[in-house]
């Protein structure tokens, strides 16, 4: 789809203490370095999903990787996107804004996965393909009708407080048909499943159960109110991406395990 064109403050910046010579070389010699260990860390992700998929008697295309991006430069996700991951996500609005403007393909898709402020809905609403945090009408009615009318319907996941903890944001089990029942009427938005981030355990049972829940949750909506592509589970990290695609998962959000350890 055609992004509209960026307000002046989210344009990037460039280097004034740097030659434009300098900077492309350094950038480089940064890329030459990282290449071999992004296509090993890419290679051992999707060896772990192929192999958990098998497992659990479920096809390797019923999953997906969403490469979690989150500060990290653009050209990281330049060279992730040349061994073929075509999804990325982002927590972060105003970052996400700037590798955004910076870089479009036809075939990059890019998921919002931060928190979602009401006042801040417009450019999440008219910059991204996917939203996995939507937890509240409010949030719900401001991405539809801020959604570009030339635009296809966003695709939303509701975001789910599974384990009811205060610390995290997320519709409560209870009150999530609710907000579908509301939600699948708004023309601009593409209600596609569900998201959680379970809480951290030291029990593997108690988080397996914690994603079955979810899975039970999402059927059950799909087929109250007959929502054929009410299908998506995004759920599972590096720790737990097995456990989450027995239970079902679609979608797997991984981000230190391909980019390395998050910056301090």
């Amino acid at each position: 789809m055609k992004k509209p064109p960026f307000p002046h403050y989210c344009r990037p910046t460039t280097h004034a203490d740097k030659s434009t010579k300098e900077v492309h070389h350094q950038s480089m010699k940064e890329n030459d370095s990282y290449s071999s260990v992004f296509a090993d860390n890419l290679e051992q992700i999707q060896h772990r999903i192929q192999s958990a998929c098998d497992l659990a008697d479920r096809s390797h295309d019923e999953v997906s990787l969403l490469a979690v991006s989150k500060t990290k430069p653009i050209e990281y996700i330049e060279q992730f996107y040349a061994l073929g991951q075509q999804q990325f996500g982002e927590n972060y609005l105003q970052e996400a804004l700037l590798k955004i403007a910076e870089f479009s393909e036809p075939a990059l898709q890019w998921h919002y996965i931060g928190a979602i402020q009401s006042n801040k809905t417009r450019p999440i609403a008219e910059h991204f393909d996917w939203v996995h945090t939507v937890s509240s009408l409010k949030v719900a009615k401001r991405l539809n009708s801020q959604r570009p009318d030339k635009a296809s319907p966003l695709n939303v996941l509701i975001q789910v407080n599974i384990d009811r903890e205060e610390s995290k944001s997320g519709v409560l089990e209870e009150d999530t048909a609710a907000l579908v029942e509301a939600a699948r009427e708004m023309s601009q938005l593409n209600l596609r499943g569900l998201m959680v981030i379970p809480k951290k355990q030291t029990n593997l049972d108690s988080t397996r159960d914690s994603f079955a829940r979810t899975r039970q949750l999402q059927q059950s909506l799909a087929d109250q109110y007959s929502l054929a592509h009410f299908n998506q589970l995004s759920m599972g990290m590096s720790e737990d991406l097995e456990l989450a695609i027995t239970e079902g998962a679609t979608i797997i959000r991984i981000g230190s395990a391909l980019f390395g350890p998050r910056d301090s």
